[in-house]
């Protein structure tokens, strides 16, 4: 009974106030139409009123919290990644080793480590713990605890993979950076910009209050999800695995669009995971590390298909990226590395798909003062005189 009344009480006291707040509208609205100040009052006026609407429920909720203890949350999702993690089971889930214990234990522990801060001192008891045991797995040489490993941490790394994207479209303001048509954007008339003002900074106090009022997201930021995705993709690696954090990686458009207006320290984090993958992604293709490239076509285009969604997702943010302040994101031997990675991989794609990939290198690139890297200026040369070379020969063929 009091779990009701306290859901019907901000319903209430809303309905009150917006009968009331709409009684002293009608007359401010006859009055803006005359005198262009009182528009820019009554606009304020409105954007506030709504955004105080919009913080009640917190307001209540923080009154009358859940008594539902925080651990049965824990305790749905860890069977959810239990179940995600089978790995070659039987009937008697004795199969391969996913329904075994080995993997259970490894997916509790990779679930606490996403679940609890980095402050916390059981932190890096429980990392270590979990790269203690993935490593010991790969030392027994044994194929059926590789593929327990690599379930477990491509199920995790999915996992805060759509939690940083998540936190990112919670935390983020909306501002995508574009190009020269950035002052465009913005609405030129002063009503609007002060509404947009208000929003803001409404938007803001709103996350603000549901991160205070929320403490299941204590220890998810999103530089902590981003350094575990980091961890999780060289583990993967290490276990056979990276092509299928490359895949992820590469279909994460949306959170690749959101990082081009987060946080520097968030980029450069998100940078290293990129600069890493995409040196995972240059050796796709590679049948079993010796040297040869797989025969089917099928697989091929497959591959070339999730190299150019790689790079049409996380180029421009590794053009925009902060390049770091106090230390560099990245040194300059990995830098240039990196470039030559990238032309490797841009030279795999048939000569359309380069110039995609080109052309919005070259578009983030030249819009970007504040960096020159990376520097594809060869790579688009290249490009150039080849699509050149092409022309003029069809152009000779034509009778």
């Amino acid at each position: 009974m009091e779990n009701s009344a306290s859901a019907v009480a901000p319903l209430l006291l809303r309905n009150f106030l917006t009968s009331i707040f709409i009684l002293a509208d009608k007359s401010l609205f006859s009055l803006s139409q005359k005198y262009k100040l009182l528009q820019l009052l009554r606009s304020f006026l409105v954007s506030s009123f709504l955004f105080f609407l919009s913080l009640l429920p917190a307001f209540f909720s923080s009154l009358n919290p859940s008594l539902e203890p925080h651990h049965h949350s824990f305790n749905s999702a860890r069977d959810d990644t239990y179940s995600g993690t089978g790995v070659g089971t039987d009937a008697a889930g004795r199969g391969k080793g996913g329904g075994s214990g080995v993997s259970r234990a490894l997916s509790q522990l990779l679930l606490i480590m996403n679940d609890i801060p980095v402050s916390s001192r059981k932190y890096e008891v429980v990392r270590s713990l979990a790269e203690k045991l993935i490593d010991e797995n790969l030392l027994q040489d044994n194929r059926a605890l590789r593929e327990v490993n690599c379930a477990v941490l491509s199920t995790a790394f999915a996992t805060s993979l759509s939690q940083l994207e998540a936190e990112q479209r919670r935390t983020g303001d909306g501002v995508v950076v574009g190009g020269a048509e950035e002052s465009d954007s913005y609405v030129c008339n002063r009503v609007s910009r002060l509404i947009l003002g208000v929003k803001y900074f409404g938007r803001r106090a709103w996350c603000y209050a549901k991160s205070r009022s929320d403490p299941s997201r204590s220890g998810r930021s999103a530089e902590k999800l981003a350094a575990e995705l980091l961890w999780l993709a060289q583990k993967m690696a290490a276990s056979g695995c990276a092509e299928e954090a490359v895949c992820k990686w590469a279909s994460a458009s949306n959170l690749a669009l959101l990082a081009l207006s987060a946080e520097p320290r968030l980029q450069g984090s998100l940078v290293k995971v990129s600069a890493f993958l995409i040196k995972e992604a240059k050796e796709m293709g590679k049948d079993n590390g010796n040297g040869d490239e797989t025969d089917s076509p099928f697989e091929q285009q497959h591959i070339r298909h999730t190299k150019m969604k790689l790079l049409m997702s996380w180029l421009p943010l590794l053009c925009r990226a902060n390049n770091g302040t106090d230390a560099p994101i990245l040194s300059l031997g990995e830098r240039a590395e990196l470039e030559r990675t990238l032309e490797e991989i841009i030279a795999t794609l048939d000569e359309e798909e380069q110039e995609w990939v080109l052309s919005l290198w070259l578009h983030h690139f030249t819009y970007c003062p504040a960096s020159d890297w990376p520097n594809l200026r060869l790579c688009y040369t290249r490009w150039y005189n080849a699509s050149r070379a092409s022309l003029m020969q069809s152009i000779e063929e034509t009778p």
